[in-house]
C-alpha cells in the first residue's frame, strides 16, 4: 500500500477517526496505531513483522540489562549483543548474496569453491531504516540519553509506526516514543498543515518525479547508446530531480501523516541542490540518515578530534558504509567512496587555505561556483547510483563524453517538469510556508475543494504509470 494510492487514503481516514475517538486513553490509542502499522506493512507481506518483533525483543532485553547491571563490562557485552544481532539480520537478508558472490569471485583463483546459487532471501521492505532506528534507540539507552524505560509494546510501536516504517525518515526517540505518554491534541491549524504537507508530497511524487522518471530517465538509462550525449546529460540531471522529489515527497507525506496523529517529525530535506559544497549537501540531503551516520558512526570513531589522516580515514569509512547502506551492490559503496574522496579533498584544501569567507562580493561569486560544481558532482556520481551495473554506468559515461548534440527525444512535458522542479527548488522557504498558512486559513469547504482539485489535477497530469518510491529498495 503506497502513500500515493487511493487505498492509503481510506486507510488513513479510518485510522484517523478511530485514533481520535480513543485518544484520551493511552493504551487504546497506541493499540490503534499498532494495529494500523501491522496492517499497513502486511499489505506487502506479513512475515517480516515476526522478524522485526524478534529483533526488537533482543534489543529490549539488552536495554533492560543496561539498567540492571552496573558493571561496564556487562553493559558493553549487552550493547555488543544488540548491535551484532541487529546488524546480523540486516546482513543476512540484505547482503548475504553480495558477500557470497564476492567471496566466490575472490576465492576462485585460489581453487576454493563457494556456493554459486543465490540464497534467495526476500529483503523485507524498510529493513535498513528499521535497523538504524533500532540501533539508535539501544545506543541512546546505553549512553544514558533516555531516562524512562518503556514496555516492549511501546518499543515495538516506535519502530513499526507506519508513517516512517518503510522508507524513513529515521525518527529519534524524542520525536515519537517519548511522546507516547502525552495526551495528543490536534488544532485545526495543525490538521490543515498536515493535509497541506500530504498534498505537496503527492504533487511532488506524481506530477514531477514520476513524469521525469518515465518520460526520460528510464529510457535513457536503459539504452544510453540510443541517445545523444546532450540527452544523456539532461537525463542525469532529471534523475537527480526525480530522486529528490520522489524521496522528499515520501518524507512530506510521512511528516504530514504523523502530524495528523499529534507527532512532529523533523524535516528530512532542506533544498540540497543549493549547497555550495558536499559537506553542506549532506547536511541538507536525507538529514535523518546524515545525522545518524554522524552521531552513531563518525563521532564514535573519533570524528575530527583525531589526527588529520585519521579524520580523513573516518570520513572515507563513513561515506563508504553510508553508500553501501543504500543497496547490496558494490557500486553503491563506490558511489559513497567517491563522495568521501571529494570531501577529503575539500577538507585538505580548507586545512591549507582556510575556509572561504561567507560574506562579501567575492564570497557570493565563490558560492555560485561552488553551488554549480557541487550540483554537477552530485549529478555525475549518481550515474553509478542509478545504473543497474558498473559496466552500464561506464557506457553512460562514455556516451556523455562523446559530445554528440541534439535533444529531440526530450519531450515538452519533461522540459516543463524540469523547469517546475528547478523553480520550486530555489523558491524561498518562506513562500512555501506562506502557502501552507493560506491553505490553513481557508474555510473547511474551500480546503476540501482545493484538495479535490489538486487530486484531479495530479491525476490528469500524471498520465504515466504510477511508480513505487525509489527508496523502498533500501
Amino acid at each position: 500500500m503506497y502513500f500515493h494510492s487511493l487505498q492509503f487514503l481510506f486507510f488513513l481516514t479510518a485510522t484517523f477517526a478511530l485514533y481520535w475517538s480513543v485518544h484520551r486513553h493511552k493504551w487504546a490509542r497506541l493499540g490503534v496505531l499498532m494495529g494500523a502499522s501491522v496492517l499497513f506493512y502486511s499489505m506487502w507481506t506479513p512475515w517480516p513483522i515476526l522478524l522485526f518483533a524478534g529483533a526488537t525483543a533482543i534489543n529490549h532485553l539488552c536495554i533492560k540489562g543496561f539498567r540492571r547491571f552496573e558493571s561496564q563490562g556487562a553493559r558493553r557485552a549487552l550493547l555488543t549483543l544488540s548491535v551484532v544481532s541487529t546488524l546480523g539480520v540486516l546482513c543476512a537478508f540484505k547482503y548475504a548474496d553480495l558477500f557470497r558472490e564476492s567471496a566466490r569471485v575472490l576465492l576462485a583463483p585460489l581453487g576454493l569453491e563457494v556456493r554459486a546459487e543465490p540464497f534467495g532471501l526476500l529483503l523485507p521492505v524498510g529493513l535498513s531504516f528499521f535497523t538504524f532506528q533500532a540501533l539508535s534507540y539501544v545506543i541512546d539507552h546505553y549512553r544514558g540519553e533516555i531516562e524512562k524505560e518503556r514496555t516492549y509494546f511501546e518499543h515495538l510501536l516506535y519502530l513499526l509506526f507506519f508513517p516512517h516504517l518503510v522508507a524513513g525518515p529515521i525518527v529519534r526517540a524524542s520525536h515519537l516514543i517519548e511522546r507516547f505518554d502525552d495526551v495528543p491534541s490536534l488544532t485545526a491549524e495543525q490538521g490543515g498543515q498536515g493535509l497541506y504537507r500530504i498534498a505537496v508530497g503527492l504533487a511532488k511524487k506524481l506530477v514531477i518525479a514520476d513524469v521525469l522518471g518515465s518520460g526520460l530517465v528510464d529510457p535513457v538509462f536503459a539504452t544510453p547508446d540510443a541517445y545523444t550525449s546532450a540527452e544523456c546529460f539532461v537525463a542525469a540531471v532529471a534523475y537527480s530531480f526525480e530522486l529528490y522529489f520522489d524521496f522528499s515527497a515520501y518524507s512530506d507525506i510521512a511528516i504530514g501523516t504523523a502530524a495528523l496523529f499529534g507527532f512532529k517529525f523533523e524535516e528530512n530535506f532542506n533544498r540540497p541542490y543549493l549547497a555550495t559544497n558536499l559537506f553542506e549537501f549532506w547536511s541538507r540531503w536525507h538529514i535523518s540518515l546524515s545525522t545518524w551516520l554522524r552521531d552513531y558512526l563518525y563521532r564514535p570513531m573519533g570524528g575530527n578530534r583525531v589526527s588529520k589522516p585519521r579524520a580523513l580515514f573516518n570520513l572515507m569509512v563513513v561515506m563508504g558504509l553510508g553508500g553501501l547502506w543504500h543497496g547490496a551492490d558494490w557500486r553503491f559503496a563506490i558511489w559513497g567512496l567517491a563522495h568521501g574522496a571529494m570531501e577529503c579533498l575539500i577538507r585538505v584544501w580548507w586545512w591549507v587555505t582556510g575556509k572561504p569567507p561567507k560574506e562579501g562580493p567575492v564570497a557570493m561569486v565563490r558560492a555560485g561556483f561552488g553551488m554549480l560544481a557541487t550540483f554537477l558532482v552530485v549529478v555525475l556520481t549518481r550515474v553509478v547510483f542509478r545504473s543497474p551495473t558498473l559496466e552500464h554506468a561506464g557506457e553512460m559515461y562514455l556516451r556523455l563524453m562523446e559530445g554528440s548534440m541534439g535533444l529531440a527525444n526530450v519531450s515538452t512535458l519533461v522540459w516543463v517538469m524540469l523547469a517546475v522542479a528547478a523553480v520550486s527548488h530555489v523558491t524561498p522557504l518562506r513562500l512555501f510556508h506562506q502557502a501552507g498558512a493560506l491553505f490553513v486559513r481557508m474555510p473547511v469547504p474551500v480546503r476540501a475543494v482545493v484538495l479535490v482539485a489538486v487530486g484531479l489535477g495530479v491525476r490528469h497530469l500524471a498520465s504515466v504509470e504510477t511508480r513505487p518510491y525509489v527508496y523502498f529498495q533500501f
